[in-house]
């Protein structure tokens, strides 16, 4: 199933976009506004049937316009509007101010905010102060209103973005409005997709406003977002006559005294993403009981570099990183895997010490959460929450291979576009989801799939198992075991 691209954009690219369509094929600004209102209404109208009362918070910018083209047809439609306006009416645009004008003519109710704004007796809140011009701190009018829309205590409908998050990477600046639904227009923002604005813009709903298709072709997006199916097709079915030894063999190193659970649980992950044959090397005093649960797995001591050339010249892929630590066993294990031929996927304690010692290696999977990243760049951890993008294509550019920079909005970059997960949810949040993972990844380059394919569908199928197991047990309490069942059903069947 080949799915088409679906693009991410940050402002230059969505303002190139609208230019382009008032250039090339006469779609002016105005119509656009008119466009995102009704189709801001319409999504309102499909979360919110029963709604009677909304309140429309406008800030002075096309965003503020786009909340008057709201305001004035939920008005003809028969709902109650208060529009609130947020900063003076003499900064609105051309388009802007007509949109208010029209407003205003439809006698709607518009209260200019000074100070105090209390936002009582409504159904829905409609958030359209800021939108996609927010590059720094908020203003403190705009943070009141953004405390009264929080006080409100109702649903609230953000229009193109959430009032306070960076459309550019989802840095939130001060505060930000925390919406219910979120609906963006022209094309996908990074900033809704990653970072801190993943918490804030609820579920996300994309409009490209009747576009022309072609008018997408004029512009690269910055990342795409992965789509599960697309990435399953490159997972071929077995043909009848298989052997386990042609199905994958993968070798993970890890384990350390206190730790071997990181490794128990990377090595299932890659038992259930399809290997055919797993081995541990950890500690031999590890080596016995690694495999009481799961006895599919072949477990074996190491004490020395010699110990683990046997299991390296046996193996298609190696795993290098759960419950590693990073003693000078652990340091000499990584030394003698990096010797090796084989691809690598590098995670956890094997990213921290790497982190020490830099290198370049054009097969391998390097798969850090922010602080593992912030190690390896040398950088703080809040510079790369700041922007996970140019973060994981700084690992890229300086370790090569494939980097996979883990959390919400997982992103994967290679030497093609950089690729979103937009699967996952917060009950990940707990031990072992990484290493898991790894594991994934792992068992899909040891079926033989390319290196950024391996990772992509690893992040793909991780996340979506995670969203299973929360669908059939809530999101607090879930462990990392409990993705087992669906990274093996996952791996199968898009049903």
């Amino acid at each position: 199933m080949n799915n088409p691209l679906t693009p991410i954009y940050q402002t230059t690219q969505i303002r190139t976009l609208e230019k382009l369509a008032e250039e090339r094929f006469g779609i002016s600004s105005e119509v656009l506004m008119q466009r995102a209102g009704k189709a801001a209404l319409e999504c309102l109208l499909r979360h919110w049937p029963k709604a009677r009362k909304i309140a429309v918070v406008c800030g002075s910018g096309n965003n503020g316009g786009d909340g008057y083209v709201v305001a004035r047809l939920a008005r003809e439609r028969g709902l109650i509007v208060t529009v609130w306006q947020i900063g003076e009416l003499r900064e609105q645009k051309d388009a802007a101010m007509r949109a208010y004008e029209a407003c205003k003519k439809a006698n709607v109710i518009i209260q200019v905010s000074q100070e105090d704004l209390n936002i009582t007796d409504v159904d829905v809140i409609i958030d359209a102060i800021s939108g996609l011009g927010l590059h720094g701190e908020v203003h403190p009018k705009t943070r009141i209103a953004i405390h009264a829309i929080a006080q409100a205590n109702v649903p609230v409908l953000a229009i193109d973005l959430p009032s306070g998050v960076d459309a550019d990477n989802g840095k939130v600046w001060g505060d930000a409005v925390r919406a219910t639904v979120t609906i963006t227009f022209v094309g996908a923002k990074l900033g809704l997709l990653t970072g801190k604005g993943v918490g804030y813009a609820g579920s996300v709903v994309c409009h490209d406003l009747q576009l022309p298709t072609e008018l997408f072709s004029l512009v690269t997006p910055v990342a795409e977002k992965l789509q599960y199916t697309t990435l399953l097709s490159h997972l071929k079915p077995r043909m009848r006559d298989v052997y386990k030894s042609e199905a994958g063999h993968v070798l993970l190193i890890g384990g350390d005294f206190g730790t071997t659970g990181a490794i128990r649980l990377a090595a299932e992950g890659a038992l259930r993403a399809g290997a055919g044959l797993v081995s541990i090397a950890s500690r031999p005093e590890h080596a016995s009981t690694l495999s009481f649960e799961r006895p599919e797995l072949m477990c074996h001591g190491i004490s020395s570099a010699e110990d683990l050339r046997p299991l390296m010249n046996k193996a298609k892929v190696i795993v290098i990183g759960p419950g590693l630590g990073q003693s000078p066993w652990a340091k000499m294990l990584l030394d003698e895997a990096l010797k090796s031929d084989l691809p690598l996927v590098v995670d956890a304690d094997a990213l921290n010490v790497l982190a020490k010692n830099p290198g370049k290696h054009p097969h391998w999977i390097l798969t850090p959460h922010a602080g593992e990243a912030a190690r390896l760049l040398q950088k703080s951890n809040e510079e790369i929450v700041a922007n996970r993008l140019q973060a994981v294509s700084d690992l890229q550019t300086k370790y090569d291979g494939v980097c996979v920079l883990k959390g919400a909005g997982t992103l994967v970059q290679g030497t093609a576009l950089a690729g979103l997960c937009p699967y996952g949810n917060p009950g990940m949040a707990s031990g072992g989801m990484g290493d898991v993972l790894s594991g994934v990844i792992g068992s899909f380059v040891g079926q033989g799939l390319p290196l950024e394919i391996a990772a992509k569908l690893g992040v793909c199928i991780h996340a979506l198992s995670g969203d299973e197991a929360a669908k059939a047990g809530g999101e607090r309490g879930m462990i990392a075991s409990d993705l087992m069942p669906y990274i093996r059903r996952l791996a199968n069947s898009v049903d």
